[in-house]
């Protein structure tokens, strides 16, 4: 049985991590054993339980207990339900919980990036990504799609903060994941060690279309995507064996980095 708690008093330190801890607070850099992360509706809940996540406590409406959130409490024996009416606790998160449901949990450990690469046939780097839609919604894409793996470089965006991963559907558990370390160079030396070509998704005078036969009968491939704003730096471009570009229509000259991506991936997978 969950341990059901009706919430008296905002002031709880239990409920720190739902309202009053930082991303990198919750994080816990310093001590990543400790570290959790806040999963979102049930349904990610869910998925991360799948993946063997450990549950630390729920924030759920009180009119979930016997609803929505019935099979997560009947999952998380002994974890402490923390409850209330729906004005409550969207007082103390400052936002309408999606489906009534938030779940703090702890952190996985990252695997090394060459156990992601072991056996993967295709992967994802993204290099400085850093919106948490555009996070979820490239996971959501490798997931569907067949991408065996993701890396990212240090300045993106952490896949399991809070928004992250509820646009992801929870296919942040389901996709290995980890940081490089550097990036182009001591990531681009991993991948060619392990035997990937790169594919650089940008727009150069020497690109080739997404469909070129070369590069969808590489054997292992990286296809690389950039940051929002600016796309990837000229010298990861550089470092890469290819340059790929999506035509384009009307003058259009991009898309969004989560588009391209999901084109990307449809393509070359």
């Amino acid at each position: 049985m969950s341990q059901i708690v009706e919430l008296t008093s905002l002031e709880d330190p239990a409920l720190d991590p739902y309202a009053r801890l930082t991303e990198a607070q919750l994080r816990a850099r310093r001590e990543p054993e400790k570290g959790v992360f806040i999963a979102e509706s049930p349904k990610v809940i869910k998925t991360a339980l799948d993946a063997g996540l450990t549950p630390v406590s729920l924030l759920m409406e009180r009119r979930h207990i016997a609803g929505d959130g019935a099979e997560l409490l009947a999952r998380c024996p002994g974890v402490p339900v923390y409850t209330g009416e729906r004005e409550l606790l969207a007082r103390l998160t400052g936002y309408a919980l999606t489906r009534g449901v938030l779940c703090a949990m702890r952190r996985p450990a990252l695997p090394a990036p060459a156990d992601v690469l072991a056996s993967a046939r295709r992967v994802a780097v993204l290099e400085g990504v850093v919106d948490a839609t555009n996070i979820g919604a490239i996971f959501r894409s490798a997931a569907a799609l067949g991408v065996d793996g993701v890396l990212l470089t240090p300045t993106c965006c952490d896949p399991l903060i809070r928004r992250a991963a509820r646009v992801s559907m929870g296919t942040v558990f389901q996709v290995p994941w980890t940081y490089l370390e550097s990036w182009p160079e001591g990531g681009g030396a991993l991948l060619r060690a392990a035997g990937f070509a790169t594919a650089a998704m940008a727009l150069t005078d020497d690109s080739v279309p997404v469909d070129d036969g070369r590069v969808k009968s590489e054997p292992r491939l990286a296809i690389v995507l950039g940051t929002e704003g600016d796309g990837l730096a000229r010298r990861t471009v550089a470092s890469c064996d290819y340059t790929v570009r999506i035509p384009m229509h009307r003058g259009v000259d991009s898309l969004n980095v989560a588009a391209a991506a999901a084109v990307a991936f449809w393509e070359l997978t």
